[in-house]
């Protein structure tokens, strides 16, 4: 049997877009054969869990995942920065020594230096600028 890796998907998570984003990239991965720890879904993090207080399990459901994960993908639109849960996931994988990917989508800033936070940039391995690109670098680390 065949030893998929586990990719856990980081990223913005609560607009229906967002979501869906996640969704459409989590079947990509899949396809290529990954096994995909997406919060949304996996980390039982949506409204009820959080309307019940379970913020807790939330939680240790995400850090279990990052630790069960070889790669974490971070999907760093969402503005003029980062995603606060999604730069806490990268700077956790960072220092348990996972390889951290980044995917940014947003055109706004590619002609500017410096696309992410430094700290962000620094901790990833690779940035894609698109779904194509992150698909075409992760065919390595299969």
């Amino acid at each position: 049997m065949e030893n998929k890796k586990q990719i856990y998907l980081a990223g913005p998570l609560f607009s229906k877009a967002e979501r869906d984003f996640n969704l459409s990239l989590r079947d990509r991965l899949v396809e290529m054969g990954f096994e995909v720890f997406l919060p949304q879904v996996d980390g039982e993090d949506n409204l009820e869990n959080r309307m019940h207080e379970k913020q807790m399990c939330i939680f240790e459901n995400d850090v279990k995942g990052i630790d069960q994960s070889d790669i974490v993908l971070a999907v760093l639109d969402g503005g003029s920065d980062v995603d606060s849960g999604t730069a806490w996931e990268m700077g956790y994988a960072y220092a348990k020594g996972k390889k951290v990917l980044g995917l940014k989508t947003d055109f706004r800033t590619f002609g500017e230096e410096g696309i992410v936070n430094l700290m962000m940039e620094m901790s990833i391995e690779v940035l894609a600028r698109d779904v194509e690109e992150i698909i075409k670098v992760l065919e390595v680390y299969r």
